[in-house]
């Protein structure tokens, strides 16, 4: 089985009980009224096209459609898309799910005003080039949003479909790294804490949650493709 043959598996294996996580599936209306909240500080006046990648289930995708923004999801797993998919048509929403590699989204030239991707960057064998990638997707003046963090205790209930040695940023990544992997390619960049938010995670946690947002100028984004 090749490696990428491998992380599908993995994560069509993880979508059927993927939404059990609070922060997945975002069932409780106050872990979902917190990251409406967020992802309304975190996006430009829309309406906006947004590439959410590596998608998930899609719960994300949706509140970005209900905000009223044109939303294309991407994930590598069949299973997720699916259920992406479902979500949004159950309710009423529109948005476009393509199965594909969130690190290459099958978008071809298109461009867009916001590349969003949550709990992605550890999975990559290669995050730099996804990096480069997605700000490379980005209209001039658009906006990366990265939520991540340095999970504790990673890897311990589930091992990941790709052995430690080849993954970067394995139990994810520290912030002052991730926005030295992006400051090159990006005009302006921060970094919002979000450890002591209990409510976006559905439990209080004490590893290191947070998210990065980059503006994307005309060298950034000439840069990555």
């Amino acid at each position: 089985m090749t490696q990428e043959a491998a992380i599908r598996a993995f994560w069509d294996d993880a979508a059927g009980a993927f939404d059990d996580e609070a922060d997945h599936g975002l069932r409780a209306e106050p872990t979902r009224e917190a990251w409406r909240r967020r992802l309304s500080e975190w996006m430009p006046a829309g309406p906006l096209d947004v590439l959410d990648a590596g998608c998930g289930t899609g719960s994300l995708s949706l509140l970005l459609a209900e905000a009223g923004h044109r939303v294309t999801g991407v994930d590598l797993a069949p299973r997720m898309v699916d259920l992406a998919r479902a979500k949004l048509a159950a309710a009423g929403r529109l948005g476009r799910f393509l199965v594909g590699d969130a690190a290459s989204p099958p978008t071809g030239d298109e461009r867009f005003d916001v590349v969003l991707a949550r709990h992605v960057v550890w999975t990559l064998p290669d995050p730099p080039a996804a990096l480069r990638d997605w700000c490379g997707r980005l209209r001039p003046g658009g906006r990366l949003v990265l939520v991540e963090g340095r999970w504790a205790g990673a890897g311990e209930s589930m091992p990941y479909a790709v052995e430690p040695a080849r993954l970067p940023w394995d139990g994810g990544v520290r912030a002052d790294e991730l926005m030295a992997a992006v400051r090159p390619l990006a005009r302006e960049v921060r970094v919002d804490v979000l450890s002591g938010e209990a409510a976006l995670w559905g439990r209080p946690v004490a590893d290191e949650r947070y998210a990065l947002v980059a503006t994307v100028g005309l060298t950034g984004a000439d840069g990555g493709r």
